[in-house]
């Protein structure tokens, strides 16, 4: 049989990083005992690795995490000369964790095998069974977490929980304004060389209560991002995940903002009574601490879910109720991550729900409203509400002004890469396919040409 071959990639990493093997075997040991799995190894196992040899388990991934914080960047096990040496469980990241020191855990496996691009758990599909089990375990958790102090990690101030949410918050707006397939690795990597060691690091109740907040919040962002790109069973996960950290975080109206997030993913999907619960568990849990503006939102999510499975009468309500709640709202009481959430937004809310239920003029009347009031805050938000706009028209039997809005939507579409855009053109383009004899569907197809959400459209699938 071949011996081994060196290791030189991961000789020269080390190198770059000024790593003795002795420092290479403690940072290991560190690293796996944050994962609540240690590893036993010293210099000599430095050694054999070095001379070869692929470690077994997870230390691998160790490796790679240890050199790349000591460098400051995300290091792969590809960089460090080894491939995947652990199956990932197929359920990691689908199940709702007992205690709170177990998501981090977690969440350090799942960013990893996003980063190492594992196609297993990547291309695996979303399960209804895993939103029931989440939003159960949520609603019936038996108090507050108890956030114990750790003995050994880094020691965890404002100021690193500050960086977490600087950093979430630039990331979002690249994804609100480029869609997120575009900063999703980047948002991946912040939250694996930096969060991780965060949650696996020394604070107090207090700080751990913010720790968890932030994390929650930027893991909530990272689950939009990958679900906007079409991946969603990894989205389904971090929406999970982001969940478990918010409950750790005793924050009720971030959790209830995850589940709500959790709704509109299965409604995109065509899950509608899964939506529906989902939705309806968010406004439960919450409903002694939910602002107007969260409550109406979450009626606003059931209603589109109830909408997309045909329920006419049932989304009519859960609108009705939105309107009436979002009456009674004070932005100046919400959240800063709901203040998105104003006239405008809650006319696209109308818009979609209105086209779905065959309301083509509503749908009209309502996405005009929003676009007027968005002042452009989103691109990827703008092209879906005037994507509504050009369905509705369509509804109504104007073909040249559903081509003509539609063209306007592929304008605001040009620097976005989203497959939730790309399915938005898809199923119109699916409503447009009678009318393919029309001057002005010829227009439309020709001038939309090689662009790419049109080019996209022609194969792409919502789930």
């Amino acid at each position: 049989m071949e011996p081994p071959r060196r290791n030189d990639q991961l000789a020269g990493l080390m190198a770059e990083a000024n790593m003795s093997n002795k420092a290479l075997a403690r940072a290991v040991r560190d690293w796996s005992t944050r994962d609540r799995h240690p590893v036993r190894c010293d210099h000599t196992s430095v050694n054999r690795w070095l001379a070869g040899m692929r470690p077994r388990g997870r230390t691998g991934q160790y490796i790679a995490d240890a050199i790349g914080e000591r460098l400051g960047r995300t290091v792969t096990l590809a960089d460090v000369g080894m491939s995947a040496t652990e199956a990932l469980d197929p359920e990691l990241g689908m199940t709702y964790g007992t205690e709170p020191e177990d998501v981090g855990a977690v969440l350090s496996r799942l960013w990893r095998a996003d980063l190492d691009d594992m196609r297993p758990i990547l291309d695996a599909p979303p399960k209804a069974s895993a939103w029931a089990e989440a939003s159960l375990a949520w609603l019936v958790r038996p108090g507050r977490d108890d956030l114990v102090e750790r003995a050994a990690g880094v020691r965890v101030g404002q100021s690193d929980v500050d960086a977490v949410r600087a950093t979430t918050a630039a990331l979002d707006r690249l994804d609100n304004d480029y869609g997120g397939e575009r900063p999703r690795r980047a948002l991946i990597q912040f939250l694996h060389s930096d969060v991780a060691g965060l949650l696996a690091g020394r604070y107090g109740e207090q700080a751990g209560r913010q720790l968890h907040a932030a994390a929650a919040e930027a893991t909530l962002l990272a689950a939009w991002a990958t679900y906007d790109a079409g991946v969603h069973g990894m989205a389904q996960r971090y929406f999970i995940q982001s969940l478990r950290l918010a409950q750790a975080a005793d924050d009720v109206l971030l959790a209830s903002s995850a589940l709500d997030a959790m709704s509109h993913q299965a409604t995109f999907l065509g899950r509608s009574r899964e939506a529906a619960n989902l939705a309806r568990a968010a406004r439960t849990g919450s409903q002694r601490y939910a602002t107007p503006t969260l409550t109406a939102h979450f009626y606003a999510m059931e209603a589109r879910a109830l909408a997309v499975g045909g329920d006419v009468v049932g989304t009519q309500k859960a609108l009705g109720e939105a309107v009436n709640v979002f009456e009674r709202r004070q932005p100046g009481n919400d959240p800063d991550w709901i203040s998105y959430v104003d006239d405008a937004e809650l006319a696209a809310e109308l818009a979609h729900s209105f086209r779905d239920i065959g309301r083509s003029a509503d749908a009209v009347t309502y996405a005009v409203s929003a676009l007027a009031g968005s002042g452009g805050a989103s691109a990827r938000s703008d092209f879906f509400v005037t994507m509504v706009q050009a369905a509705g028209h369509l509804g109504q039997g104007d073909v040249e002004q559903a081509c003509v809005t539609a063209r306007a939507a592929l304008d605001l579409g040009e620097q976005v890469r989203s497959a939730r855009c790309v399915e938005y053109l898809r199923q119109f383009r699916k409503q447009l396919a009678p009318h393919a004899a029309s001057a002005h569907v010829r227009e439309l197809v020709g001038a939309a040409g090689e662009h790419h959400l049109w080019v996209a459209s022609r194969t792409a699938r919502g789930s």
